[in-house]
């Protein structure tokens, strides 16, 4: 019987070449990676970017004009199953955009998402705040406009936490209240008035950081909106699914690898006469998660599709979150069984499960919890139907 997800020859070669990067150029590093908090020397760095780029594998969704790959959905999903595989986040320094920099100007095309794509530049998403993470209507940062000898232009005023790849940013899109509604802004990281004011220490040991940063009296000038004024929340509902896809098969691609190693483990380590995998207190739980890990893969693979078709922009929403709510819950119930299958081992931060363990862990907070995405997944069964949002 033939998988239910059917891949293109060239999607088979496109997994295939990123899972031959992701097996030379990024597994080789993920202890010396953990060991050192995360970061490497910047040889390695500019290796892993270099070979990303002659591999194919930057700027992915981009579109081809823009120096990206022009992925389909389906494209997307079959190789951040492989990168999925991997552990630390060394996959982030492959080159990439966050999709809202495609609604820029030529202008803005070409001075924020062209060097994104291509490895010189790096741009973060400033959104959350303290008392505005899951409720977006809570947003305090504001955008004033102003007009004075210096021309028209924003003063931003406000404060971020957790702005992921804040510390090696080159620009951040900050979101703020203009008069018109929560509008996307372009801002500089070192415009006047850009102030990092604490890089909080987190569970796992990942390449950038997830600093607060503090915006006072930032001006910015007119060509620096991105997308409509008022325009902030389409944009990121577009962003929400991309990265809620993102997420899901990135914890499909951490329950092969977890399952691939504990198997192997207890297929070779003998305690009692032969193999652990003969005791059912070892089989049953890989059992569960490679049921767990199928049904993550399937859905990943439903929403892609789905989007690839051009179905319902709101149905596709309400399934990624659907995706993303599973997958983030069946990789850690994946990742908790297999530290356990390591034994003594399992605790080691050297062995890939433990590493799993504490990295899989943000999966059902970042991007939207697990009951933002059940209250999603809830209310697109009233307003959809049973039979949108399940089948």
């Amino acid at each position: 019987m033939s998988s239910l997800v059917v891949l293109s020859p060239q999607q088979r070669d496109l997994a295939e070449r990123a899972r031959r990067f992701v097996d030379e150029q990024l597994l080789p590093y993920e202890t010396q990676a953990e060991r050192a908090g995360g970061r490497l020397p910047q040889e390695i760095v500019d290796g892993i970017r270099d070979a990303a780029v002659k591999a194919r594998l930057n700027g992915g969704r981009i579109a081809r004009e823009h120096g990206g790959q022009g992925w389909s959905a389906t494209d997307y999903v079959a190789v951040h199953e492989q990168l999925g595989r991997s552990t630390n986040g060394l996959w982030w320094w492959i080159p990439d955009a966050y999709n809202v920099l495609t609604a820029g100007t030529p202008e803005q095309l070409r001075r924020y998402l062209e060097p994104c794509v291509a490895g010189t530049a790096a741009v973060s998403y400033a959104v959350t705040e303290e008392h505005a993470g899951s409720d977006p209507s809570r947003i305090a940062t504001t955008a004033r406009r102003i007009r004075d000898g210096q021309g028209e232009g924003w003063l931003i005023n406000g404060e971020k936490w957790f702005v992921t790849s804040g510390d090696v940013a080159t620009a951040h899109v900050v979101v703020a209240v203009a008069d018109e509604g929560p509008t996307l802004f372009l801002v500089p990281a070192g415009a006047p008035g850009v102030d990092t004011v604490d890089e909080p220490p987190f569970t796992h040991n990942f390449p950038h950081g997830h600093p607060t940063i503090r915006f006072t009296d930032v001006r910015v000038g007119p060509d620096e909106v991105l997308g409509p004024l008022g325009g902030a929340e389409a944009l990121q509902q577009r962003w929400f699914v991309d990265e809620r896809l993102g997420i899901a098969v990135h914890c499909v691609g951490a329950m092969g690898r977890l399952l691939e190693e504990a198997t192997a483990w207890a297929g070779q380590r003998e305690q009692g006469g032969g193999p652990i995998i003969d005791h059912q207190g070892v089989s049953f739980p890989l059992a569960d998660s490679a049921a767990d890990a199928a049904a993550a893969r399937l859905l990943v693979y439903e929403v892609a599709a789905l989007a690839d078709a051009g179905a319902d922009p709101k149905v596709v929403h309400a399934k990624a979150s659907l995706a993303k709510l599973f997958a983030s819950e069946a990789a850690n119930r994946c990742a908790d069984r297999a530290v356990q299958v390591f034994g003594g081992r399992g605790y080691l931060r050297t062995t890939a499960a433990e590493r799993f363990w504490r990295e899989l862990r943000v999966d059902r907070i970042w991007e939207g919890t697990s009951e933002i995405q059940r209250l999603i997944v809830a209310r697109s069964l009233v307003r959809r139907g049973v039979r949108q949002v399940i089948a």
